[in-house]
């Protein structure tokens, strides 16, 4: 057996590839699926191109009805990676306009979350980066 993908479903396509493209995943590859309205899109974290994520965007309907709302995506749980700068990572979103729910005041680890709200856990790679602010003073912001 081989692990292949996680697939999260998303509400605005090209807000959530801003999102993994600030957190620094890259696009793999697409399928744009007229016949079943809906996108695919693989995104993988360079140097880590088997461990991906999958995206499915439903299109909206035809009839001009509202698209599916996703939400509660903590049901999920979330998805998890190592990072080389953990405070550099959360600096690089944070300036991209995403909220660090949870800041790495350990060094160690910090939780963002997409805009369909599902949670990403970001852990320091090789243990944990001495505490620095600002950082270390930051209150944890909504859910994580």
């Amino acid at each position: 057996m081989k692990y292949l993908h996680t697939m999260i479903r998303v509400s605005d396509i090209d807000e959530t590839l801003r999102f993994f493209d600030l957190l620094g995943l890259e696009e793999q590859k697409r399928y744009e699926v007229e016949a079943g309205r809906f996108t695919l899109v693989f995104l993988a974290a360079p140097g880590d191109e088997e461990a991906q994520v999958e995206l499915t965007y439903n299109w909206p309907p035809e009839d001009g009805s509202a698209a599916e709302d996703y939400d509660g995506g903590r049901n999920f749980g979330h998805l998890a990676y190592a990072v080389d700068d953990i405070y550099a990572t959360c600096q690089r979103l944070s300036d991209g306009g995403v909220t660090i729910n949870r800041p790495p005041r350990d060094g160690r680890m910090a939780f963002v979350r997409t805009p369909d709200n599902i949670s990403i856990e970001l852990l320091q790679k090789d243990g944990a980066k001495e505490p620095a602010e600002p950082w270390v003073s930051m209150e944890n912001v909504g859910e994580w």
